[in-house]
Formats: C-alpha cells, structure tokens, sequence
C-alpha cells in the first residue's frame, strides 16, 4: 500500500492540511494567554488565578485525550481531527462574550474537550500514513505549525486588544480559525492504512494501560511534562513582567515578543529531521542544553538580551518535543495511538500544573524565581532521556538477538 513520502503525489498536500490544524489547535489553545493580564483587569483576580484561563483548558484537553484514541478507532482520523476544531473554534466566539470570569473557566474547559480532539490523532495520523523515512519531517512540519499558530494567535490578540479590546480580539481568531478549519477538511487526504475498529472500555483501558508500561516510553512521558510545564509558565507571566518597569511595553509591544515563536518554528523542522539522521536522544539532548542556556539568558536586564534568551529557549523546547513525539510512537508497538495520547496528557498536563504553580513563583519572588523553577524542570529532562535511550538501546539489542 502507498504512504505518503516526500516527492509523491499528496504529501505536500497532507503536511500543510496537518500544518494549517496544527495552527489552529495552538492559536485557540493559548489565545488567551498574552490577555492574562487583561483578565485580571476585568474580573479582578491575581496572575495565578488569571492563569487558569490557560491552564484549566490544556488540563481538560489532557484528561480528554485519554478517550480520543478510542473515538477515533471508531468514527476515523480525519472525522475526529475535522470536528474537533470546528466545534472549538465555534466555542471561542462564546468565550469572547463570557460575562464572569468563572463561566469564561467553564467554556475553555469545554474548548479544551473539543481540540482534544486533533493532537492525539495528528500524531497517529503521521505514523499511519507516512513513511517511515517521512515520518519525522512530517511531524516536524506539524509541530512547526503548532509554533506558527501558538505565535500568529497571541500577536494577534494582542494587537486586537489595544486597537477593540480583548474581546474583539478573540471574536477575530474565532473566525480566522473557522476558515481554516474549513480549509482543512478539503485539503487532508482521506486515509489509506485506517479501519474502523469499535473499541470497548475494557480494550480501550488494556491498550492504555500496555502503552503506559512501556519502560522506554515512560521517560518521554515525563519529559513532556517537565518541557511544556516550563514553557508555559515562561510565557504565562512573560507579559506580566513586560508591562511592567523598567519596561512598560504596551499590550501590543508585548505580544509582539511572540515572534521568537519563528524560532520554534525553525527547530520543529530541522531538529525532527536531524533527529532521524542522528538519533532521537542526542538530538534531544541538544535541545534541552540549549532550553537551559536560553532560559538562564533572561536574567539579563536589557530587553535585548531578554529576547535573545527567549529565542534560544524557545528554539531548545520546540526541537525537543519535536524530537519526543516522534520517538514514543515507535517505541510502544501496537499500542502507538495510545501512547501518543499518553504523552500529549502529559505534555498538557504540565502546561496546566506546573502553569499555575509558575504563577505562585513570580508571585513569590518575581522572574528569578520563575526561572530557577524551569531550570530545575528542564535539567531533569537530561537523565530522563538518557534513560529512555538505555532501554531503547536495550530493547533493540535484545531484538536482534
């Protein structure tokens, strides 16, 4: 049977229908991240709390990827990663008319069960449907339009926010991403290697429970949740510093910060390939070095060397998950859609805990806190992932005997 492979009819047009998912899922999800501050203007609560308008969303979006797999065997891939933005997308007009900021909580939860939907599969989608020679550039591509969407979303919301107000703004990425949504479903191959196959519970939690045994696969997990937890609460409350002295940026300024996603952006693409030419854990360990230095870099006072510090840790954190995502599908056999969703629960669990326990560190003791906290996080990833390697190495050494 044909997979889709650089060079052969479909792929371009796969990659940029997972692309243009991919920007949509990551501009909704965190669109209400650089309007944190905003928030606590309007309903009149502290960053912590103004954070679990992220945070409460990529939780959701965790707990409800554990039965997205399940769905998908069922109803089909694409099905699932159509309806989700779509619906999302939908929910993010209602957002932008909430009228207290405890039912503004409720529909991002809702959003957050809705774009479930999309990474989980995603991930399954590539391993599925491409090649293996194919599959880590694709993933890359991917995460890159997770970074692209992630950026393109909180600028323009910024931007919006001083010009109509933050609730304009979010009206405005609704409808963008319901024309991408759109677009979406007509460009995406239809699947070629997928079968409906009903699932019930108790198969469902066999298989989620294999995939959560997996020795090599249960240092990536881990490593998703330390990553994204880091990564989240640098940005989460980035803005709050910004706007405040010595630098006062407006809310616009601010979010234009958001360009070193473009650095991100890079990385998906090249570490992903680079990591099927040299290994996943060295590429994954590059990548967190680089997390580190980066995040040590904005201790510096000048606004300059701030954003240069914020480029490499966003370059280091991208080429990492680019790197583990594509790893923990070929580690788990059979049981790949499962673990898949195993790893993005972490990797969105961290963004929803350790996203709010970042906000009681700047509270405590501002950004030199914050930063010591994700230090702490991304230099646990180190051993974590010469872990995973040992047993990968292990594994295969006990295959070919």
């Amino acid at each position: 049977m044909d997979y889709l492979e650089r060079g052969r009819p479909g792929y371009l047009r796969a990659t940029l229908a997972l692309f243009a998912g991919a920007f949509v899922t990551f501009a909704l999800l965190y669109v209400m991240q650089p309007l944190l501050p905003a928030l606590s203007r309007q309903y009149g609560v502290d960053p912590a709390a103004s954070s679990l308008a992220v945070s409460m969303t990529t939780g959701a979006l965790a707990v409800a990827m554990l039965f997205v797999p399940g769905l998908s065997d069922r109803w089909g891939r694409k099905r699932v990663m159509q309806t989700a933005i779509l619906a999302a997308s939908l929910v993010c007009l209602l957002v932008a008319g909430a009228p207290s900021f405890p039912l503004l909580l409720v529909l991002r939860v809702v959003q957050g069960v809705a774009l479930a939907g999309f990474p989980a599969i995603a991930m399954t989608y590539v391993t599925e449907e491409f090649s293996p020679g194919s599959q880590g550039q694709a993933m890359g591509l991917y995460v890159s339009g997770t970074t692209l969407g992630g950026m393109v979303g909180r600028i323009l919301t910024g931007a919006l926010t001083d010009l109509w107000g933050w609730r304009a703004a979010v009206v405005w990425m609704g409808v963008l991403c319901l024309a991408i949504s759109a677009w979406f479903i007509f460009a995406l191959p239809r699947p070629r290697h997928f079968s409906p196959q009903p699932l019930p519970l108790a198969d469902l939690a066999r298989r989620l429970t294999a995939a959560a045994r997996e020795p090599a696969a249960i240092g990536l997990y881990a490593a998703a949740f330390l990553l994204m937890g880091g990564f989240v609460s640098v940005y989460n409350y980035l803005t709050y510093q910004l706007l405040a002295p010595p630098y006062r940026l407006s809310q616009t300024w601010t979010s234009l910060i958001f360009l070193v996603y473009l650095a991100g952006t890079v990385s998906s693409a090249w570490m992903g390939r680079w990591g099927d030419q040299v290994g996943k854990a060295r590429a994954m360990i590059a990548s967190t070095l680089l997390g580190l230095a980066g995040i040590a870099l904005t201790l510096l006072t000048p606004l300059g060397g701030k954003i240069l510090g914020l480029a490499i840790f966003t370059f280091g954190f991208f080429g990492a998950h680019s790197t583990a995502s594509s790893w923990v599908p070929r580690l788990v056999g059979a049981w790949r859609a499962q673990a898949s969703s195993l790893y993005l629960l972490c990797y969105y669990a961290g963004s929803s805990v350790i996203g709010t326990v970042g906000g009681w560190c700047w509270i405590a003791g501002g950004w030199p806190t914050l930063v010591a906290l994700v230090g702490m996080l991304y230099g646990l990833v180190l051993p974590i992932t010469a872990y995973t390697h040992r047993h990968t190495s292990a594994r295969q050494v006990r295959g070919a005997a």
